[in-house]
């Protein structure tokens, strides 16, 4: 495998967790949201992965096998609270209200799961740039 390769292939990789933690970063943000009815009420995004392993994968501008690419969005299937809240205007006939299914805890584990996987990803990175490094200082002798 060239090093190219590698680098292309850990790219796909810094790529899909860039996306874990926007979607993280989305799922914060909307953490405290109410609703009027379970159907309106946010749910938590989580990205799909796909590893990349035979050819008829590559498109959409991932050119590496044994890579990963982003196969999707789906919404988390937690239940939406229902809280009482009669003075909320969002509040239904009956006074409720509907709260995100955001689990704060659950969003900074994949956060700083994300984080970590992406930063491995930049030393497979660097490892890659020093071996073409020392290659090339081979080569000056």
């Amino acid at each position: 495998m060239s090093l190219d390769k590698i680098i292309g292939i850990a790219s796909t990789g810094m790529n899909a967790q860039m996306v874990r933690l926007n979607s993280t970063a989305s799922n914060m943000a909307n953490s405290s949201t109410v609703a009027g009815s379970k159907d309106t009420a946010y749910k938590a995004k989580r990205p799909v992965f796909e590893a990349l392993f035979r050819e008829e994968q590559l498109n959409q501008g991932a050119e590496y096998l044994g890579g990963v690419k982003v196969a999707g969005m789906v919404d988390d299937q937690a239940v939406n609270r229902k809280v009482l809240d009669p003075s909320n205007p969002k509040a239904d006939k009956d006074g409720f209200v509907y709260a995100s299914n955001v689990n704060e805890v659950t969003e900074m584990v994949e956060m700083m799961a994300a984080g970590r996987s992406y930063q491995n990803n930049v030393e497979v990175v660097n490892t890659a740039k020093v071996l073409m490094n020392r290659t090339l200082e081979l080569t000056k002798v």
